[in-house]
Parts: C-alpha cells; sequence; structure tokens
C-alpha cells in the first residue's frame, strides 16, 4: 500500500464496536512504515467545511478510488495503523487531491501552534 491508496479497514467507533470502512492512506511512517490514515463516509452532513472534503462521482479521480457512491473524506477521523490491519487497497485518488489533503492537514495542525 501506498501514499494516496484507498483501503479497507477495520475502525473502532465511538460505541467501542468495529465496521469495515474505506480510507485513505495520507502517509508510511517511519521506521515501521505503519499508515496513517483517515476515514471516508457516507454520511456527508458530518463535513467540517474548508476541512473535510466530498469526493462526488462527478470527480475525475472517483472512478479510480473504488469507492461506490459520493463520499466525505473526513481530515478529523485520524488513525495510525499497521499495515497488517488492512485489508486490502480498492483504489486510489489522484495525487492532486492526496497532495490537498496533506497541506489541509498540515495547515490545520500548524495553526495550533502559532
Amino acid at each position: 500500500m501506498k501514499e494516496g491508496d484507498v483501503v479497507l479497514t477495520t475502525f473502532r467507533q465511538v460505541d467501542g464496536k468495529t465496521k469495515n470502512r474505506p480510507a485513505i492512506v495520507l502517509r508510511v511512517m517511519r521506521p515501521f512504515g505503519d499508515l496513517l490514515i483517515c476515514g471516508i463516509s457516507r454520511q456527508l452532513r458530518h463535513r467540517v467545511p474548508d476541512f473535510d472534503e466530498i469526493i462526488a462521482s462527478t470527480d475525475s479521480d472517483f472512478a479510480s478510488s473504488g469507492l461506490a457512491d459520493t463520499s466525505l473524506i473526513r481530515l478529523g477521523f485520524l488513525a495510525l495503523l499497521p499495515a497488517a490491519e488492512f485489508l486490502g487497497d480498492i483504489g486510489s485518488v489522484s495525487p492532486e487531491r492526496h497532495s490537498r489533503l496533506l497541506r489541509r492537514l498540515a495547515s490545520y495542525l500548524q495553526e495550533l501552534c502559532l
């Protein structure tokens, strides 16, 4: 798996239950190759304006993403997991979208330090 891939993994939910969900690999972390991912949801109503991103069926990279429906890329739904915990990859997003997500997350994290 590589950065920009859309993967399927098990996420722990707030109620303690687990659910298989798609996620985007944001970064492969040093030194062990764990993957920093952000969850993807079809619950568009949870969108945080100017932070989360919608990937719609009309987007140029939607078909390559492997997603079935318009979905919400949730930058606030992060996890760091070892590669062994992934069920597989289903597609990928464009390099432009991946870079945009990283820039948005980095900008948010940097704001906290100012």
